[in-house]
This record gives C-alpha cells, sequence and structure tokens, in this order.
C-alpha cells in the first residue's frame, strides 16, 4: 500500500452503485479514501477531549485511586476502539498528548512535569506502548 494512492470508496446498497464518498463510518471506525486515519482521529479528538473534562470536572470530589476506573471506563474504550487499524498514523501523536494532558489532570501534576512517572504510578499504558501489546498479544500470555 503506497502512502499517498487514493482509494474509492463506493458504497453499494442492494446491488446498486452509489456516488463516491471521500469517507465512511464503518462500525464506529472512520475510513478515508487515503486511509491515513487523519479523519478518524479528527473523529475521536473531540470525544477524548470531552472524556478529559469530565475527569478534570470530577477529580475535586475523588482521590486517584478512584478516578483510574473512570479513566479505564470513558477515556481509555474511547482510546483502545479500534487501535489495531489507526495505529501507525502520523497523527497519533495527537491522541498521545490528550491522553497526556489527561494522567496530568488524574494527578494534579504540572504541564511541563514529565508523564513517564505518571503513567507507571497509575499502572496505565502509554499510547505507544499500547499499540505495542496490541500487535504482540502472544507475548503476554
Amino acid at each position: 500500500m503506497r502512502p499517498n494512492q487514493n482509494y474509492d470508496f463506493i458504497p453499494y446498497y442492494e446491488d446498486k452503485q452509489n456516488t463516491k464518498v471521500k469517507t465512511i463510518k464503518f462500525l464506529g471506525i472512520t475510513l478515508d479514501s487515503n486511509l491515513s486515519w487523519k479523519q478518524h482521529i479528527e473523529d475521536i479528538t473531540p470525544r477524548l477531549n470531552k472524556a478529559c473534562f469530565a475527569i478534570r470536572s470530577i477529580k475535586p470530589f475523588m482521590s486517584v485511586e478512584a478516578m483510574r476506573p473512570v479513566y479505564f471506563s470513558y477515556f481509555h474504550s474511547i482510546l483502545s476502539y479500534g487501535i489495531i487499524f489507526w495505529e501507525n498514523s502520523v497523527h497519533s501523536k495527537y491522541i498521545f498528548k490528550i491522553q497526556k494532558r489527561t494522567n496530568r489532570v488524574i494527578t494534579d501534576s504540572g504541564m511541563i512535569d514529565s508523564c513517564r512517572e505518571l503513567f507507571k504510578k497509575l499502572q496505565i499504558l502509554p499510547l505507544s506502548l499500547l499499540m505495542f501489546v496490541v500487535k504482540n498479544r502472544e507475548l503476554f500470555k
């Protein structure tokens, strides 16, 4: 597959061809004609930002230990859905930034604090490690 090669998505319905489309959403994953995953990442970015805001809103009322299940049920579920497809996209760095920001919110850390120790403290896999685990599941049995 060539990186800049276009793929025409021509949806069919009842054996009839419809018009060409640039993007198509299938099972919650947005495919674009270049298979760059840019559109999918643009679609989940606002959802992850909303999850981060929700975590920020409830943070004053909960401990760090109680925030972990909230993180996994709200943020991580959005983050990990379909990751096996879009993980190698150059646009995934934006998702990683949101993940780091969310971890800083949970731990009340500053903007310039390193997230490496935060990930360890919260026992959360960073996006890059999460992608490695998804690719190599047989190594983690």
